[in-house]
């Protein structure tokens, strides 16, 4: 027997009756039934579960400023933390036309994003420290582990539907403005 393990069997040689082997079971019901209440506690615990952040309600606005072009907006739910940033857009199936995701990092430096249950293609669109476009990833592929980036460094990275950038005009240069977006407590 492994430590940790409950065994309802008398060991050989000792004499234990009934009220004994009921006791056992009534311990090992007990145990059960604390298990089980743990875990549904932590089911309904307050913290969010996979995508609640995409199902949330945009909370700031991107602004793209695009040469020659008008300004494009991207209403977006604001991620700050690793735990965030790793649910992301995952087991998304819609997302409107204007509406996104933005990742907010502590540092600049090459950002990678995977798609992993992630079903929809998504365009990433990086930018820097000084709030400039550094690439767009396009038409990202859904439901891979294939890692998307660009080789220049960022701190933000927007993702909004696939061909959004192309439509906008927004490509690297392109200048950002962030609207009701805290730039504190980054994780």
């Amino acid at each position: 027997m492994h430590p940790g393990s409950l065994s309802l069997q008398r060991p050989a040689g000792r004499r234990g009756g009934p009220a004994l082997t009921a006791l056992a079971v009534l311990a090992a019901v007990f145990a059960g039934s604390l298990t089980t209440a743990c875990r549904s506690d932590a089911r309904s615990s307050p913290g969010p579960g996979p995508g609640a952040e995409a199902k949330a309600p945009p909370t700031g606005t991107v602004i793209f400023m695009p040469e020659g072009k008008p300004d494009a907006r991207v209403r977006v739910r604001v991620v700050k933390t690793e735990a965030m940033r790793r649910r992301g857009l995952m087991l998304v199936r819609e997302l409107p036309e204007d509406e996104g995701m933005l990742f907010l990092f502590a540092e600049e430096k090459p950002q990678v994003f995977w798609m992993r249950n992630t079903y929809l293609s998504l365009d990433m669109i990086f930018v820097r420290a000084d709030l400039t476009v550094a690439g767009v990833t396009a038409h990202t592929r859904p439901l891979t582990d294939d890692g998307n980036g660009i080789d220049e460094p960022s701190q933000y990275v927007v993702e909004a539907n696939a061909g959004w950038a192309r439509r906008h005009g927004v490509r690297a240069g392109t200048r950002v403005k962030l609207e009701n977006v805290a730039l504190e407590n980054i994780e």
